[in-house]
């Protein structure tokens, strides 16, 4: 009996041991086929991008005489340009709009694509999705809208860029294993970090746009545990803004010395945290172009 139910254990363990193996080795392959999916998104977009830099040379500044010199008039300060635009119809109200050229074909693929957000030093080079209709939509759900467990980064329901709302949160997984998604927020906990990454790069279909890190915390998700950063949208009064502001401020690891007023526009990047139950790690920047 006392051998019967020891092999009987041995079946079992082999069995778990085989099933979580099959488990982690989906789990990464499902993680490296996600990565390479939007590797191939954000190739288009900088193809795009280098036609661009191709098509429009370096501007000449005039020296006084016949000759020009090949420089910028200050190479800390170029000169500012227009990003080329291109006309698409909108999928949603059948009417033309103007896109930049670089995110027209992404936005071709899928139409709740709303914007790309970047940050320079790190694996954070993303498209953004919005689904006003239906709550967490992309939660587990890839580019192509596929269930996938690293799902996409996404906009708050309520939120809007176009407008824009006073600010927008975008949610991504912290998909530890394989440091994709929103992952590298973590590394903002250490201000040394922050320093050297103080900015994102968040667009819209239409504009580009620059983000300041303004504040960086983290806070339980737990209903009346924690901060409820991601229910601020758009303020009622200037006072409102301002406590939203001052809370994000108050929590913070350490002072970045930025600060919003009334009227700045802002983005809030959220992602899971896990020191805390149900933590999440939070973000906040004001656009500051």
């Amino acid at each position: 009996m006392k051998r019967w139910l020891t092999n009987l254990l041995i079946v079992v363990f082999a069995l778990v041991f085989v099933v979580s193996g099959v488990y982690l080795v989906s789990y990464y392959v499902n993680a490296w086929k996600q990565q390479s999916a939007y590797n191939d998104l954000a190739a288009i977009v900088e193809q795009v991008r280098n036609e661009q830099v191709q098509g429009n040379p370096k501007p000449t500044v005039s020296t006084g005489t016949d000759e020009t010199a090949d420089t910028t008039p200050d190479d800390t300060t170029p000169p500012v340009t227009t990003p080329p635009t291109v006309q698409i119809k909108n999928e949603k109200t059948g009417e033309m709009m103007e896109v930049l050229a670089e995110y027209a074909s992404i936005y071709e693929m899928n139409s709740d694509f709303v914007g790309w957000i970047s940050i320079e030093g790190t694996n954070i080079n993303y498209p953004v999705m919005h689904n006003a209709d239906i709550l967490n939509y992309y939660l587990y759900r890839d580019f192509y809208e596929k269930w996938n467990n690293a799902g996409s980064l996404y906009i708050r329901e309520s939120c809007n860029v176009d407008t824009p709302t006073d600010n927008v949160t975008i949610f991504g997984h912290n998909m530890r294993n394989s440091g994709t998604m929103f992952n590298h927020l973590m590394n903002y906990t250490k201000e040394s970090f922050y320093k050297d990454h103080r900015y994102i790069q968040f667009d819209t279909l239409s504009e580009r746009h620059t983000y300041e890190i303004m504040a960086v915390f983290k806070t339980s998700a737990n209903a009346g545990e924690g901060f409820p950063y991601h229910l601020f949208v758009n303020a009622d009064s200037e006072a409102e803004y301002n406590e939203f502001v001052d809370t994000c401020k108050d929590l913070a690891f350490y002072d970045t010395g930025v600060t919003a007023s009334y009227g700045d526009k802002l983005i809030t990047l959220s992602t899971c945290e896990y020191t805390l139950n149900n933590g999440r790690l939070v973000v906040v920047a004001k656009r500051i172009s």
